[in-house]
């Protein structure tokens, strides 16, 4: 009975960790996203979320643009919590400043590298009367005491890493397994299980972790210039979101993060490569009464 509407600030991420070179270097490749400043509304199960990077809230172009479809879905009907992901953003950079960059006063840039991701996640919530990630993460709901709920389900995904010459910069290569690989493709299915609770203060304050683990059959086939090395394996994945705030029956105002991260094997290294995405947003969010039947809170 109730129309929901917010105005929010959002930040997505998208990272590519390859496994530990030599001495224990760390190679990290980043997307430059954008800080969204967002309005939207929802009514019944339609909701509707428009937003703007505006440059005043990013003035940060040091580290190089990155462009293209970034697609994280969030999707919670009742006793289900389901994740879609389609992820096609190209140029990407390294930190810290000047790491792997003839300049040392810059980032290293790749204007190239484009990483792809499709992936979907569905996890029974089977506590749902009591549980609600609607109230946590969406403001459409409003959970006065503590509780949680098991969670089961299964995930699915394929992505790919590449560009227009070897991943691993030139200066570095003597230092990673992964030198000369120029593109890097995965596909992995399999069960997951975990947990979420909420802890409810007073009746209105609340903090919101959940946390699901994986374990996937993955393929993955890595490319060089000379020809293509392929690998089976058993590896992990994990879905979480967090979230903290105050919520009323009229307002509520939290802040909320939700992601995922994949591992998969590579030929070259014994540990995995690590690919995390997902968003931060701050939300204040107003509720108004709409309907005129009767009804009870």
């Amino acid at each position: 009975h109730q129309l929901t509407t917010r105005i929010y600030l959002s930040q997505k991420y998208v990272h590519l960790n390859f496994p530990d070179g030599a001495n224990g270097a760390e190679l990290e490749y980043k997307a430059n996203t954008k800080l969204n400043l967002g309005a939207g509304f929802t009514w019944r199960a339609l909701s509707v979320n428009i937003f703007y990077g505006f440059s005043a809230l990013n003035t940060d172009q040091e580290k190089g643009a990155t462009k293209g479809l970034d697609l994280q879905l969030n999707l919670y009907p009742r006793k289900w919590a389901i994740n879609l992901n389609a992820i096609f953003p190209k140029g990407y950079h390294l930190e810290p400043k000047g790491y792997a960059s003839s300049d040392p006063g810059g980032y290293y840039y790749r204007p190239d590298i484009k990483l792809n991701q499709l992936s979907l996640s569905a996890y029974r919530v089977p506590n749902k009367a009591r549980f609600s990630y609607r109230a946590a993460l969406l403001q459409t709901e409003w959970q006065k005491r503590s509780a949680g709920s098991f969670l089961f389900g299964g995930n699915a995904y394929t992505g790919s890493a590449k560009g227009d010459s070897a991943l691993v910069p030139k200066v570095l290569q003597g230092s990673f397994p992964e030198a000369g690989i120029e593109q890097i493709r995965f596909t992995g299915f399999g069960p997951g299980a975990g947990y979420a609770y909420t802890l409810v203060m007073g009746g209105h304050f609340f903090i919101t972790g959940s946390l699901i683990a994986n374990l996937n059959l993955c393929f993955t086939e890595e490319k060089t210039a000379s020809g293509s090395v392929k690998k089976t394996d058993i590896s992990p994945t994990t879905n979480y979101k967090a979230a903290a705030g105050y919520n009323s029956s009229k307002w509520n105002v939290s802040a909320n993060w939700t992601g995922n991260g994949i591992w998969f094997a590579g030929s070259a290294a014994k540990k995995d490569y690590f690919w995390p995405v997902g968003h931060y947003r701050v939300v204040i969010a107003r509720r108004f009464d709409v309907s005129k039947k009767p009804h009870q809170h």
